[in-house]
């Protein structure tokens, strides 16, 4: 099999049916989390839905219905809520590095250390295979600390959202490398890549032109239990072995 490039701009892109269950507060959705170093955005397809955020100004909701793009930086805490089949494209900063790693859900503190988040933040149920009860048992923790969270500022504790940044940061330390590995080899790669034509275009070299050519990704089949509802990642093919 042959590889595809990368998608444009070394982004990611999922499709995404948001959780259709219920959860303690009376909503349906999924689970609240923040990314650390991407930024995200969702293009609404279809149904009508929320977003509600939690940020260093305090918590938000953004209302979602077809055609709206809403996106987000780093440090948005997020909780998509599903009010009538909610489905979105999701385009993800740096080949897709929020569905690899940098994501870190809001359960209670006593949750967030580098001991219990892996148990809690786990798919896999008693045989080893990944199981919609257990992404609705971390979403409902997930839904429980972010609750906490917006308590905590009604109250006027305004740290406690630096508290939850802080604790993200120990989580995804080890990561680090991974994701700066990632960003080289993608985001700034492509970069680099439109550079070098601009400066070949600039001395009427237009070799690289020659090259064009059309890639495709066949609907993806429902294979992944997200934190926010079941993805269908776009995911270029990569020759057996890679």
């Amino acid at each position: 099999m042959t590889a595809l490039p990368g998608l444009p701009g070394a982004v990611g892109l999922s499709q995404l049916e948001v959780y259709p269950w219920p959860t303690a507060d009376d909503e349906h959705g999924g689970s609240p989390h923040m990314h650390l170093t991407c930024a995200e955005c969702y293009v609404v397809v279809s149904g009508r839905g929320r977003l509600e955020t939690f940020d260093h100004e305090g918590p938000a909701t953004t209302e979602l219905h077809p055609g709206d793009t809403v996106w987000f930086t780093p440090g948005t805490i997020h909780r998509a809520v599903n009010d009538e089949d909610l489905r979105v494209i999701v385009v993800m900063q740096n080949s897709g590095l929020p569905e690899a790693g940098d994501a870190v859900m809001t359960f209670p503190p006593e949750y967030l250390s580098p001991e219990a988040y892996p148990d809690a933040a786990s798919l896999l149920d008693a045989d080893g295979g990944p199981s919609p009860e257990r992404a609705r048992a971390r979403r409902d923790l997930a839904v429980e600390g972010f609750t906490e969270l917006k308590r905590q500022w009604q109250r006027g504790n305004r740290s406690a959202y630096e508290d939850f940044c802080a604790a993200a940061v120990r989580l995804v330390r080890p990561r680090l490398d991974t994701w700066e590995k990632t960003v080289n080899d993608g985001a700034l790669a492509a970069a680099h890549t439109a550079l070098r034509q601009i400066g070949a275009l600039r001395r009427d070299d237009f070799t690289h032109l020659f090259d064009a050519h059309v890639s495709r990704i066949a609907r993806p089949p429902r294979q992944t239990l997200g934190m926010c509802g079941f993805l269908r990642p776009c995911v270029p093919a990569r020759p057996a072995g890679a």
